[in-house]
């Protein structure tokens, strides 16, 4: 009998098509992982987690961790991990420490900042900012731009009043960051047998005519077909010469990032570029989406890398490092 993957994640609500994504994602997955000769059984974790005695009890080769919130909360992601290293079931991606660290926007920016790593400014209450500019109001542990739109942009006098009203609506925790404008970036980062590789930047392009105001990549840009910003925000991965400097300086904060959160397997930074070309870590996702059409997966394809060589290689990092760890 052929070893078995469980691919993990964690149960969604499918109204919402940033969660819907994430079951495109588990079958995209599972379907690479049973074309590369493994069994695949697909599990759905919820804030009942006996799930994950079950699990240990069919002793899986592998434990695919698709696993972004639970119960609908990002501050919730790192139970699962949590409760795979007791019961002592190897599994993909970084581990829970830094699944915690990163997934937590003030935390994350807190050690950044401490490792003098360059980060915008921010304030978990919008009470004690310094400037007088504008901010942007983000959801602080949520991804896929949960909590995003274009009024998240406001002046920073009115910051406090923007995270009240958004954690009323959206029953989340929210902050303020000072708001960058210029250019955004993000690099994707693979572990391999030979170490680590940073693949080749990718940059979302603002179309002027069908962005928006403020050239965010918001929640309509990346989830709602009939809104303008969907179809105005392209990824590219052209850039001319006069960049390179640029995409090395990306490419050595994207490492620091790796090394100081300590991530294993695959991860993306995310940057904005002001205009004086100085770069600005916005956020580390330590899982980022692993769908064929997202940008993990195209970054990859720019490497040569196809979508069942990239899930063997995450697969493969995590047996090797599970083998050296006994």
């Amino acid at each position: 009998m052929r070893p078995k993957i469980a691919v993990i994640h964690g149960v969604t609500d499918p109204t919402r098509p940033d969660e819907a994504d994430t079951i495109a994602q588990v079958h995209a997955v599972a379907d690479a992982v049973a074309r590369l000769g493994w069994q695949v059984d697909i599990v759905a974790m919820d804030l009942d987690l006996t799930s994950v005695a079950q699990l240990a009890r069919k002793k899986p080769a592998m434990v695919f961790n698709l696993v972004e919130a639970l119960d609908g909360h990002g501050h919730l992601l790192h139970v699962v991990p949590r409760m795979l290293d007791d019961a002592s079931l190897a599994y993909t991606g970084s581990d829970t420490t830094a699944l915690f660290t990163t997934s937590h926007k003030p935390i994350a920016k807190q050690l950044m900042r401490a490792a003098g790593l360059p980060t915008p400014g921010w304030s978990s209450t919008g009470r004690d900012l310094r400037g007088t500019g504008k901010v942007i109001v983000k959801a602080a542990w949520e991804d896929a731009s949960y909590g995003l739109d274009q009024e998240s942009v406001v002046d920073a006098v009115d910051a406090a009043t923007e995270i009240s009203r958004r954690q009323a609506q959206f029953r989340t925790d929210f902050f303020a960051e000072d708001f960058i404008p210029g250019r955004e970036f993000n690099l994707s980062l693979l572990e391999g047998a030979d170490g680590l590789s940073v693949l080749p930047a990718a940059e979302i392009r603002f179309d002027e005519n069908t962005a928006n105001p403020f050239n965010i990549v918001d929640y309509a840009a990346k989830w709602d077909p009939a809104a303008a910003s969907y179809h105005g925000t392209p990824r590219s991965f052209a850039f001319p010469p006069e960049d390179a400097l640029l995409i090395e300086r990306l490419d050595e904060l994207a490492r620091a990032c790796w090394d100081l959160f300590g991530l294993s397997g695959y991860a993306r930074v995310d940057f904005r570029v002001d205009a004086a070309g100085q770069p600005w870590i916005l956020e580390v996702n330590a899982n980022p989406c692993l769908t064929p059409d997202a940008g993990f997966a195209a970054a990859a394809a720019q490497s040569g890398i196809g979508f069942d060589e990239l899930i063997s290689a995450i697969l493969g990092l995590a047996s090797a490092r599970t083998a050296s760890a006994a």
